[in-house]
């Protein structure tokens, strides 16, 4: 069945210093090629289970400041932990810092990282036999 244009979209969107490098660390995580946006600040990039992820440049007029908070990006694959260790040194490679090394839960193995530019982001490796959360 085809998508209902009229329908809403879903996107996930975070404001960037530098949008293009931003996507391009994104796209090299999740294996995907940022496409461009609506203006030169502004990427687009397919998230794996549907919707997409946007980055942009803020306004100079409406700036948007760097914040932590609870707030992160979490992608998962299935599998074992070895591919959690693997998907960390290729984030880590690409510019994320690690900042809680990888640990064992009963739902999988997890590792808390910072995106190029702080953001928060969760890699999660479920086993097979735990099927979708």
């Amino acid at each position: 069945m085809p998508a209902d244009p009229d329908a809403p979209h879903s996107s996930v969107v975070l404001a960037a210093d530098d949008a293009a490098a931003l996507a391009a660390f994104y796209g090299a995580l999740l294996q995907r090629s940022p496409i461009p946006g609506i203006s030169s600040r502004h990427w687009r990039l397919p998230l794996p289970d549907g919707g997409q992820l946007e980055l942009y440049v803020p306004s100079a007029s409406r700036p948007r400041r760097r914040q932590p908070g609870r707030l992160a990006l979490c992608f998962r694959r299935t599998g074992d932990p070895p591919l959690l260790e693997a998907w960390i040194a290729a984030a880590v490679r690409h510019g994320a810092s690690l900042q809680e090394g990888p640990r064992t839960e009963p739902f999988g193995s997890e590792a808390w990282l910072a995106d190029p530019e702080g953001n928060g982001l969760l890699l999660l490796v479920t086993p097979a036999a735990a099927g979708p959360p």
